[in-house]
């Protein structure tokens, strides 16, 4: 779905009237379950469980075998319903969302949900048994009965999966090389198993993408708000127009300016009362590093927000400080807790193992033991890199979340169209992969955030003050019209800098070339590869068929799960200058944001990271608001589209009637190589570099699917 920036107090007080007051409580137990597991386990008689090797793990990389020795720690055996079960349990998370039922918003526990949908007793113990005869150490059925974890040696997964674990050096487009263990082949397992093995999740520790993009570190004057860029990644960000000669400002976004542009203010305030700002209200956000805690003390410190320091849950060893992903999760703890100020955050983080990504044990274990009713990723890897098992997991993982009345929010990504393809500052670098979206925010069960941009170029001073508020930082005046973010020789912003308004033309222009022909903007398409073989994009097919809650004017009729489904700002500034204000000493060379009285040292940052915890920030608000827990989200969040009028545009002066802004100018288009022996999804050849122009109209500008929101009712037919 396009972009729909949401402007929150309105649709905190419709999801109020769309949930009414339900205690917490268990759906009615089932009869026990079947086993699958029929035949006796023949070593000789294999299924090989198909998608689930890396698209990286490629020949040209290879380096050899791993030692047998080699460690293989905490992988993830993925376990799959009955059909009659998966009918059932979709059922049900429908009738969890529709007031008419008697199942209306009745959670389930993890064990309850285990019990109802996962595989029998002695299914279980058949498949721990086969583990356990070839040495494994199997660790205790997950509550959901999802996931089965075990350990061992790559010698051991060799001798029962039937697949060599190699090391790929991989070269990134940064210019260096990178060290991977992987699979070699796909693996295969007795076919007796094979009604209950889903797959693997996974053989490699290839790492998920985190979903920001990082433009720099900068400095802010407290007194006049003048930011200056420190160590800036991008060369368009506070810089100077090159056509005009003019200077672009900088308008780091603090939680105050959010709490503006967005309108949820008046919650904080209590007008009307009560005071909401997610007290009370629990949120868990994934992650696999450790974090410097002085790092978001800091951050709520100069923001004027109280003392809160998250809770870590630690799931296995501790992962120590991991660069980058340490970034994300400050970016994600910090924002979370900006927008819930109130609220509890819960880090949930775990170590990568040889074999595993902490990312996935992270998320497993965060929804099986029901940590928070509101979750937020801001990880992921595209539908073909995740392979056919992986996708069943995530699938699996936040099925399970829905039916236990979670509200998953997942970054849709930082890649526009091209999902498969880095968010790599390195011009150029062009799309390779074609038109993909994010596997870990594509499924029905979870609500994909998307990114904008705000369309302030011409007239940045009608939208920010000249100067700060001592105690909050606050800049912002009002809401911002908005635009799809894109960073990439697609945007529109490259007219505001004197260039033609045909991309193509852009993506070709020999100055442009060295300086944004990469893959940066707000993800969105359709899901169309969860089934592949892991390697080529020529084996993608299945996708997520369309949920019953996906309709509405401009969602495309394709028949598909279409993301995102909700937007946020979500730009790092490569254009406008604007981004989110993260404190990061170990990035702003050990200094802590809050330690010089007169400025203070910032990193800039954007992505749909950014927006996804923003969002799970709003969700605790929701659940505050309502005193209950929402589940999937979507089912309401189209509801109140459709409430919103055709006038409601971001460009335009908003309608009082509007719930979300529609964005009907822009593109999440990205430039791809149509030299390339086999160019996938590009347009004709028109040059070096072409566009991957799918989702360019369809996506975006088609009628309005949801609309941002302007002031806010309590009662529909004030709407």
């Amino acid at each position: 779905m396009r972009p729909q920036p949401a402007r929150f107090l309105r649709t905190l007080l419709l999801f109020a009237f769309f949930s009414p007051l339900v205690p917490f409580s268990a759906a009615a137990q089932t009869a026990p379950t079947p086993s699958r597991i029929t035949q006796a386990v023949d070593e000789a008689n294999l299924s090989v469980l198909k998608g689930n090797t890396y698209y990286l793990a490629r020949a040209k990389y290879d380096r050899g075998a791993a030692p047998s020795s080699l460690p293989m720690a905490r992988m993830l055996l993925v376990l799959q319903r009955s059909p009659q079960q998966e009918s059932a349990l979709e059922q049900l998370l429908d009738q969890q969302q529709d007031q008419s039922s008697p199942n209306y918003h009745q959670w389930l526990t993890p064990q309850q949900f285990g019990q109802q949908f996962g595989p029998s007793d002695q299914d279980i113990q058949k498949i721990t048994s086969w583990l356990q005869s070839h040495g494994f150490q199997v660790a205790p059925i997950s509550n959901g009965r999802t996931i089965i974890e075990f350990s061992g040696t790559a010698g051991q997964v060799q001798e029962a999966f039937h697949t060599a674990i190699h090391k790929y050096s991989v070269p990134t487009k940064a210019g260096t090389v990178e060290d991977h263990w992987a699979n070699s082949t796909d693996p295969s397992i007795p076919a007796a198993l094979a009604p209950v093995v889903a797959g693997i999740n996974t053989l490699h520790n290839f790492p998920r993408k985190p979903m920001h993009v990082v433009s720099g570190v900068f400095k802010k004057n407290r007194t006049t708000g003048e930011t200056k860029p420190v160590n800036p990644d991008f060369t368009f960000t506070c810089g100077t127009n090159p056509n005009t000669n003019q200077p672009v400002s900088c308008y780091g976004l603090g939680p105050y300016d959010f709490a503006t542009i967005y309108n949820v203010l008046p919650l904080w305030n209590g007008t009307p009362a009560p005071v909401i700002d997610g007290t009370g209200e629990t949120i868990a956000i994934i992650g696999e590093s450790d974090v410097d805690m002085k790092d978001i003390e800091n951050f709520r410190s100069l923001f004027g927000l109280p003392a809160n320091d998250p809770v870590v849950v630690l799931d296995g060893p501790d992962p120590g400080v991991v660069p980058g992903d340490e970034t994300e999760s400050d970016l994600d703890l910090e924002w979370s807790g900006a927008i819930a100020k109130g609220a509890t955050i819960k880090f949930v983080t775990s170590a990568t193992t040889n074999t595993t990504l902490g990312v996935d044990l992270s998320a497993q274990y965060a929804v099986d033991n029901n940590v928070a009713p509101v979750i937020s990723e801001s990880y992921g890897i595209c539908e073909l890199g995740l392979g056919t098992a992986g996708n069943q997991f995530y699938n699996a993982v936040w099925q399970q979340a829905a039916a236990q009345g979670i509200t998953a929010m997942v970054s849709a990504g930082d890649s526009g169209s091209a999902g498969c393809d880095s968010q790599d500052n390195q011009s150029p670098a062009p799309a390779e992969y074609g038109l993909q979206i994010n596997g870990f925010s594509s499924t029905p069960y979870n609500v994909s955030v998307g990114g904008t941009d705000f369309n302030d170029l011409s007239n940045p001073t009608t939208y920010w003050s000249s100067t700060n508020n001592a105690t909050t930082q606050l800049s912002a005046k009002s809401y911002i019209p908005e635009v799809p973010w894109n960073d990439s020789c697609t945007s529109q912003a490259l007219v505001f800098y004197g260039y033609p308004s045909n991309a193509l033309e852009n993506c070709n222009d020999g100055v442009l070339e060295t300086v944004n022909v990469f893959t940066v903007g707000g993800a969105g398409g359709k899901s169309a590869c969860t089934t592949n073989d892991g390697q080529d994009v020529s084996s993608c097919s299945g996708g997520y068929a369309k949920p019953s809650w996906q309709a509405g004017t401009g969602v495309p009729s394709d028949g598909k799960r279409d993301v995102p489904d909700i937007s946020f700002f979500a730009s790092a500034g490569f254009y406008t200058g604007s981004f989110y204000i993260v404190c990061e000493a170990d990035i702003t060379d050990g200094a802590y944001c809050d330690q010089d009285p007169q400025n203070f040292d910032f990193l800039a940052v954007g992505g749909t990271s950014a927006s996804s915890p923003s969002f799970a920030g709003i969700m605790a608000l929701v659940n505050q608001k309502t005193a209950s827990r929402q589940g999937n989200a979507n089912y309401v969040l189209y509801k109140l589209a459709a409430q919103s009028g055709a006038s409601c545009t971001s460009s335009g002066t908003p309608a009082s009637t509007c719930i979300f802004y529609d964005i009907t100018t822009g593109t999440n288009a990205m430039p791809c190589d149509d030299t390339a022996p086999v160019p996938v999804n590009c347009g004709s050849p028109a040059g070096e570099f072409d566009l991957t122009l799918e989702f360019a109209a369809a996506h975006f500008n088609a009628p309005s699917l949801m609309k941002g929101c302007d002031r806010w009712c309590i009662i529909p037919p004030v709407c």
